[in-house]
């Protein structure tokens, strides 16, 4: 089924809410105008129950159908923006220093709100419509906020499903995989303490920035020999703050960075061979090391089952052909991981076209994406809610 005549006519009605929520950015949970924006909108269309306050600042809108009773299907969109100054000549840029949506999920927001209100409208189904808007995916964890405060019982959810826009992959076009889809996540910051004096006299010190240059070396070891080659892991040192001035030898050095992987198992091997790194260095040069190593997102798992009915669904949209059902994983990190552990369900990519990439001061979702997402959640719905 081609996308919905009303979503081609609802386009420009929902990319000036996009607009009006890129102009309005916010972070984390500090999501207040944007929360408050989709409430208004969502009792504007007539959603039955609209709940805010959910895992900080989440908000829920349940659409009952006309056809009776039935299970209720969540769809779930993210309305937090990045630390990032925009690099944009548009008209709806950024009006917030320091803050852009340069992820997309205005976009996100401004979909589901379309098919909120297309569902409202219509409500050719059986069972409830849930549309969850999340705050504080961008390294917050809103999403397991929202599980934590007890959503999924709540409103009796069966099934959750996601969407991402996807930079690179066509207009029109839809992308998914079963199993690991994104990757879990996990922050480390590591600190060397060595002794300081003048850099002229090195021998006198326990230099902190050679022995933290050779930990970044050494980290990479992790993923090229102590990791199956088959496996994915990224360890990837992402910041080094040592010294002052040009001639002393500080007294210590910190790096941090992320790991990505898509199997626990090798999560757990990626901490302890972290550990053991920096043990060995601290030996060998004399100096004390610590580790803060902090688990974050888990992987992004999708059901086979749900993923099977989201790729026809997509396909009946977009057309088989521009359904990709076996993308290699992204080692990127998504909180939508927590509702996918929660119940069973799928994360979809949809195509963003030829634009700059994610968290790129450059990026800008793509407006013509809109008919196409609000069609797939619109017959997602309406299919997981047949009578």
């Amino acid at each position: 089924m081609p996308i919905l005549n009303r979503a081609a006519e609802m386009q420009d009605e929902v990319a000036g809410w996009r607009r009006h929520l890129h102009q309005t950015p916010e972070l984390n949970f500090d999501v207040f105008k944007t929360a408050a924006f989709v409430a208004e909108k969502l009792k504007e269309f007539g959603c039955d129950d609209v709940v805010t306050g959910l895992g900080k600042t989440g908000v829920v809108g349940i659409i009952r159908g006309r056809q009776g009773e039935g299970t209720t299907v969540g769809l779930r969109a993210d309305m937090d923006a990045l630390p990032l100054n925009e690099i944009s000549d548009k008209p709806y840029a950024s009006t917030v220093p320091g803050k852009m949506h340069a992820c997309g999920h205005d976009g996100h927001t401004a979909m589901l709100l379309g098919a909120a209100k297309y569902l409202a409208e219509t409500r050719n189904f059986a069972g409830s419509v849930a549309v969850i808007f999340q705050p504080a995916e961008e390294g917050g964890g809103g999403g397991n906020e929202m599980v934590k405060d007890g959503m999924m019982e709540r409103f009796d959810i069966s099934r959750v499903f996601g969407m991402h826009n996807m930079p690179g992959l066509p207009v029109g076009q839809f992308a998914i995989r079963p199993g690991p889809i994104m990757a879990a996540t996990a922050e480390f910051t590591i600190t060397v303490r060595g002794r300081g004096g003048h850099a002229a006299m090195p021998h006198g010190t326990i230099d902190p920035i050679v022995i933290a240059s050779q930990l970044v070396g050494a980290l990479q070891t992790i993923a090229s020999r102590s990791t199956d080659p088959v496996e994915a892991v990224v360890v990837s040192v992402t910041k080094f703050h040592a010294g002052d001035a040009y001639n002393i030898i500080p007294e210590s050095a910190e790096i941090a960075g992320t790991v990505r992987t898509l199997r626990k198992e090798v999560a757990r091997k990626s901490e302890e061979r972290i550990r053991a790194i920096c043990e060995g260095l601290a030996t060998a040069f004399g100096a004390r090391i610590e580790v803060e190593y902090d688990a974050n997102y888990p992987v992004t798992f999708n059901h086979a089952e749900e993923t099977v009915f989201a790729s026809d669904v997509a396909a009946g949209v977009a057309g088989d052909a521009h359904v990709h059902r076996s993308i290699q994983p992204v080692m990127g990190g998504e909180d939508f991981s927590y509702m996918l552990e929660a119940r069973p369900g799928a994360f979809i990519f949809i195509g963003n076209g030829d634009t700059a990439g994610l968290h790129n001061p450059a990026y800008d979702f793509n407006d013509e994406a809109i008919p196409h997402g609000m069609s797939y959640w619109v017959k997602l719905a309406e299919t997981a809610l047949a009578a």
